[in-house]
């Protein structure tokens, strides 16, 4: 008797739910894809620039990135520092927030410019 086996794994019948709620969180981090963010770490320091990626882990890739220190700083009047392509690593993150005019620009994302 032969034996099926299905090219991309096991059976998946009964979870629908769970690949539906997996597909929108998916859609929703496709959709934030290019778009400015602010990231605030644990140490006090916040990351700006272009959502690139993330992994399972919660890791995040902004391109362009330009570093603001924690306002106690001395230096947090000045220039902010930039960086340009940085990996924030999951467990430092403690807030992640869309730039408002990113965000303008995804609600339009349907109609007409």
């Amino acid at each position: 008797m032969a034996t099926m086996i299905e090219e991309n794994g096991p059976s998946t019948h009964g979870q629908s739910e769970l690949s539906s709620s997996s597909s929108r969180a998916r859609q929703k981090l496709e959709s934030l894809l290019n778009k400015n963010m602010r990231i605030r770490m644990t140490d006090g320091r916040t990351l700006v620039g272009l959502f690139l990626c993330t992994d399972r882990d919660c890791n995040v890739i902004l391109g362009s990135a330009q570093e603001f220190l924690k306002s106690s700083d001395s230096f947090s009047q000045g220039e902010p520092r930039v960086l340009g392509l940085a990996m924030i690593p999951g467990h430092h993150v403690v807030s992640i927030k869309v730039e408002s005019d990113s965000l303008a620009d995804t609600q339009g994302f349907g109609g007409s410019h």
